[in-house]
């Protein structure tokens, strides 16, 4: 039987691993802080071996790393939204539209931006032709979100990767 040492490891790398996994659902799904779920689970990491192999210059660059995932979110939302001509409330009728998606599966997660959109441009009153421009820019928005937000979150693992094992 393993000792207590050696069980705590283990629990603190199972808790480690549950943070990045979390984190990487979490800059796909908008209910999970993603960016500080994985920086917390990458920092948890290094400490539990000490720093010994990430130390405080690799966590500063994670730090950066983590806070652009929130910038490229907000950046490609606001640049497909003002591309299209979408107004805010299209904006958050696609935010709305893709957590609702989740609920039927892939078809609500491509079709749930879009519809929300739509439905939000026209609460603002606007013509159908105009709502259906705005669903497409506030979608295609928070589609480069989404994948600005997973190439920071695979450069941040990449880093720390670099960091602990060369």
């Amino acid at each position: 039987m393993p000792d207590p040492q050696q069980l705590l490891t283990i629990l603190l790398w199972s808790v480690a691993v549950l943070l990045v996994l979390g984190g990487l659902a979490g800059l796909l799904l908008p209910v999970l802080p993603g960016g500080p779920l994985l920086l917390g689970g990458l920092v948890m990491a290094a400490w539990i071996e000490e720093f010994a192999y990430v130390g405080v210059a690799t966590i500063g660059v994670l730090v950066v790393l983590t806070l652009l995932t929130y910038l490229a979110d907000f950046a490609a939302g606001a640049l497909g939204a003002r591309r299209y001509g979408a107004s805010p409330r299209a904006v958050a009728g696609a935010t709305l539209g893709a957590l609702l998606g989740l609920i039927l599966g892939l078809p609500g997660v491509l079709l749930g931006p879009f519809v929300g959109a739509v439905l939000g441009e026209i609460s603002a009153r606007r013509s159908l032709q105009e709502a259906g421009r705005a669903g497409i820019g506030a979608t295609l928005g928070l589609a480069l979100g989404v994948a600005a937000k997973l190439a920071l979150a695979f450069a941040m693992i990449g880093i720390y990767a670099l960091a602990r094992f060369f």
